[in-house]
């Protein structure tokens, strides 16, 4: 017989967690485009904690969708085999969304200018450029393992 172990809550207690304490969201996409549909959804429960004004909440969806997108399109090349992991950490000062593929990787100065009259009428190359554009940072770290993409929405120039 099965002893039932009771953990004791602090909800509700004298002394709830801080609002200004780091808290994760994790989601997990397949490489498949048709994943891009849960980044919405997930996003809107970061916000419900987050509470971004609408300007920056969609700031930070079409930056992130693009970061999804590129792990999927040009990180894992649609391989059915890796996955997209999105992470978003919210701190007293900053979002972090953390976005991390399976793919080999990519040089930064190698990425053509999209401002450059000669891909103005390209139809991709664009999204590093809007995800750069979109947030107060943007940071890429190349590893054996993956692309780590993080989009950082500064939360001290909100207020």
């Amino acid at each position: 017989m099965k002893k039932s172990v009771r953990k004791r809550s602090r909800v509700g207690t004298r002394y709830p967690r801080p609002a200004l304490h780091p808290q994760a969201f994790h989601l997990e996409c397949k490489s498949d485009p048709q994943e891009i549909r849960k980044i919405e959804p997930f996003l809107k429960k970061v916000n419900e904690v987050a509470k971004l004004d609408d300007g920056t909440f969609y700031r930070l969806l079409v930056a992130g969708t693009e970061a999804v997108n590129n792990g999927i399109l040009h990180g894992n090349k649609f391989d059915p085999r890796k996955f997209v992991q999105i992470v978003v950490v919210l701190e007293k000062d900053c979002l972090i969304l953390r976005v991390k593929d399976e793919g080999k990787g990519f040089k930064l100065d190698q990425i053509p200018d999209p401002l450059e009259e000669k891909n103005l009428l390209k139809t991709s190359g664009r999204g590093i450029f809007l995800m750069r554009s979109l947030m107060d940072k943007v940071i890429f770290h190349i590893t054996d393992e993956g692309t780590i993409v993080e989009l950082v929405v500064d939360l001290r120039l909100l207020h």
